[in-house]
């Protein structure tokens, strides 16, 4: 049976395979951008949003289905902008237009500060005889003064501040396309975006629930007017990456306790 002491070489050996280790798993999480060396990253191929893995049917309360009543020799449809067609999305497949005008601003700043100082004494003069001179008490704690046996001093003290300054503005304005109709005739709408800048995209998402109602003549929408809208505004690329941490660095801060 082969068996390996314990020597400089061997733990040189170690070292070898550990940092082996490191820079084959650092490679396997940085094999995708190795297909973007020496050039632009890809855009995404479009595709039905509801084949996406990440898809989900929405599900919410509705009410009863109502029937729209008919009315004989009219060519007068209820709810039509134009009296031949209507122009606005109301079917799956159809597309709107949502225009995002976001400017929120947002300033919170909270102090706080809390003293606390606590002071107890105790003593036992009288204790079944014990406490006399030349007693237990003496015996056990040599010199004890029976008036004075426990003194406890305690301070402390908070002190927080705290400052939020927040402020975004977004104006865009992308085309979004019907994936749903709920029962009560909502429509959950969803839009992609790519813009793809000196090897650097810029990715705009929006999902959400729109009322027909809502929807302009011009076959627009404002995102206010969304039900459980969901925006996002982001890039990759390589700025993108130089800008993050990396992916050794991030499991770092996650696990350390400090």
């Amino acid at each position: 049976m082969l068996r390996l002491t314990s020597t400089p070489f061997t733990g040189l050996l170690r070292l070898v395979a550990v940092a082996g280790l490191a820079v084959t798993m650092g490679a396997c999480a940085n094999i995708g951008r190795l297909a973007d060396v020496g050039g632009a990253p890809p855009l995404s191929k479009i595709g039905n949003p509801s084949e996406a893995r990440d898809y989900r049917a929405v599900s919410l309360p509705m009410p009863a289905p109502e029937v729209t009543p008919r009315h004989a020799n009219s060519l007068w449809r209820p709810g039509a902008r134009q009296f031949f067609k209507d122009p606005r999305a109301t079917k799956v497949g159809d597309i709107l237009t949502v225009n995002i005008n976001i400017q929120e601003r947002a300033q919170i700043q909270n102090n706080s500060s809390t003293s606390r100082n606590n002071k107890e004494s105790a003593g036992l003069p009288n204790f079944l005889g014990l406490e006399a001179a030349g007693g237990a008490i003496e015996r056990i704690f040599n010199g004890a003064d029976v008036d004075n046996l426990v003194g406890m001093n305690s301070t402390s003290g908070v002190q927080g501040q705290g400052q939020i300054n927040r402020q975004e503005q977004i104006t865009l304005s992308v085309a979004a396309l019907v994936t749903q109709i709920l029962p009560n005739g909502n429509m959950v709408v969803q839009g992609r975006q790519e813009i793809r800048v000196n090897n650097e995209i810029r990715e705009l998402l929006i999902k959400g629930i729109v009322r027909p109602e809502d929807i302009t003549a011009t076959n627009t929408i404002v995102h206010t007017q969304m039900a459980e809208a969901r925006i996002s505004y982001g890039g990759r690329g390589q700025l993108t990456d130089v800008q993050q941490g990396r992916w050794g660095q991030q499991i770092f801060d996650i696990i350390s306790p400090f």
